[in-house]
C-alpha cells in the first residue's frame, strides 16, 4: 500500500510538471498557445467591434509581408505592347512542364503551349501552365481549330491569350471572337464560379475584367487570308494577328521552300495589310515566327510586335545531334591521331 501511494503521489507530481511544461515560456519549448493569434475577449456580445480583424502571429505576419514585397508583379501582355514593347516568345509542343519551367526561368516574354502541332490536349496543357505561372511567365494557347467548344475549354484554363489557327477572313474573326466572351457578347459557355480562369471563384472581379485582359490572337496562313488581312484585323476584338509562314507556303505550292521569294512578296503584302491601321485606331498587333532565313531581328525590323524564335523540340534536337556528333567527331579525330602516330612510327624504323 504505501508502495502504491508512492506510486499515485509520483503521478500526481509527474502530471503537476507535465501540465506546466504545456504553459511554459521557455524560448525553447514555447507554450502551444503562443502559437495561437491572441483575440481579445469581448465584455459581451454588444460590445463587439465589428470591424475588428484578428492578425497572425508576428512570425507569421512578417514571414508573408517579406514575400509579398520580395514578389514582382509582371504587367500583362496587352499593357506591355500597348506601352510599345517587342515581345519575343516560345513555342512549346512537348507538353513538358519541366521544359515549361526553365523556359519561364530564362526570361522569355510569353511561351505559347500549342494543342494544334503538339500531341497534347486541355489535361496536358494544364501541366505547363501551372509551371509558366510559378516562373510568373504569360502562357498562350494554341487551339486545334477555330471552335467554340475548344475555346471553351482553353479559356477555362485561364491563359493570358488565346490562338485561333486558319482565320481567313473577317467572318471568321469575329466568330473567334464571339467565343471568347459570354452572352449577350459571345457564346462562351460559363462555368466561372469554379474553373480555373477565375481563381476558381475567388476572384470576384473576373467578369469586369476578363475580356480586357485576354489578347485575342488570329492566325493568318493561307492566300486567301491574306486578301483580307486588313479587315480582319479591324474586327473589333482582335488583338492580334499571327502570321503562319509555313503553311503560307503551302497554299502557294511551296511548301518546301518557305524561302521562296513568291512566299516572301506574299508575307510582305500580309504585313503591310496588317500594319495599315495602328492598334490603337483600330487595327492589331503583329506576330510571327522566326526561320531560318529571316531571323527574329528581321522581323523586329519591319513592324512586329511579338517574335517567337524557339521551340522547344528544335532546341532540344539541335542539342542532342550537335552533342552526338562532337562526340563522334571527337573519335574520328582520336583515330585520325592514332593513324598519324603510328605512321611516324613506321617511317622512324623504315629509316
Amino acid at each position: 500500500m504505501a508502495a502504491m501511494a508512492g506510486f499515485s503521489s509520483s503521478s500526481s507530481s509527474s502530471l503537476s510538471t507535465l501540465r506546466k511544461s504545456f504553459t511554459s515560456t521557455s524560448p525553447i519549448f514555447p507554450s502551444f498557445h503562443s502559437l495561437l493569434p491572441r483575440i481579445p475577449k469581448p465584455s459581451s456580445l454588444k460590445t463587439v467591434n465589428p470591424t475588428f480583424k484578428p492578425s497572425l502571429p508576428r512570425r507569421f505576419s512578417s514571414a508573408v509581408a517579406a514575400t509579398a514585397d520580395s514578389a514582382e508583379v509582371r504587367q500583362s501582355l496587352k499593357t506591355r505592347l500597348k506601352n510599345g514593347e517587342t515581345l519575343y516568345g516560345i513555342f512549346l509542343l512537348g507538353f513538358s512542364p519541366t521544359l515549361a519551367e526553365i523556359a519561364g526561368l530564362a526570361g522569355y516574354d510569353f511561351a505559347v503551349v500549342d494543342m494544334e502541332h503538339g500531341h497534347g490536349g486541355i489535361s496536358d496543357a494544364l501541366p505547363c501552365l501551372h509551371a509558366l505561372a510559378a516562373t510568373q511567365t504569360p502562357a498562350i494557347l494554341r487551339i486545334p481549330e477555330s471552335s467554340a467548344t475548344w475555346a471553351k475549354k482553353a479559356l477555362d484554363l485561364g491563359p493570358q491569350g488565346i490562338m485561333f489557327p486558319m482565320i481567313d477572313g473577317p467572318k471568321s474573326a469575329r466568330k473567334a471572337v464571339s467565343y471568347c466572351r459570354f452572352p449577350p457578347n459571345g457564346v462562351r459557355g460559363s462555368a466561372h464560379t469554379v474553373v480555373r480562369a477565375s481563381s476558381y471563384g475567388i476572384d470576384e472581379g473576373y467578369l469586369s475584367n476578363y475580356e480586357d485582359d485576354l489578347l485575342i490572337m488570329c492566325q493568318v496562313e493561307c492566300v486567301d487570308g491574306v486578301k483580307k488581312i486588313d479587315e480582319i484585323a479591324a474586327v473589333e476584338g482582335v488583338d492580334c494577328i499571327q502570321m503562319g509562314p509555313l503553311d503560307l507556303s503551302a497554299s502557294l505550292g511551296y511548301l518546301w521552300d518557305p524561302g521562296n521569294k513568291k512566299v516572301k512578296e506574299m508575307m510582305n503584302t500580309a504585313e503591310k495589310g496588317a500594319l495599315k491601321k495602328k492598334p490603337l485606331d483600330g487595327g492589331a498587333y503583329l506576330s510571327g515566327f522566326a526561320m531560318p532565313h529571316d531571323s527574329p531581328e528581321n522581323l523586329k525590323s519591319r513592324g512586329y510586335h511579338m517574335v517567337s524564335g524557339a521551340v522547344d523540340i528544335a532546341l532540344f534536337r539541335n542539342a542532342a545531334v550537335e552533342d552526338v556528333n562532337k562526340f563522334k567527331m571527337s573519335l574520328d579525330k582520336g583515330f585520325e591521331d592514332q593513324k598519324d602516330h603510328k605512321d611516324g612510327e613506321e617511317k622512324y624504323w623504315s629509316e
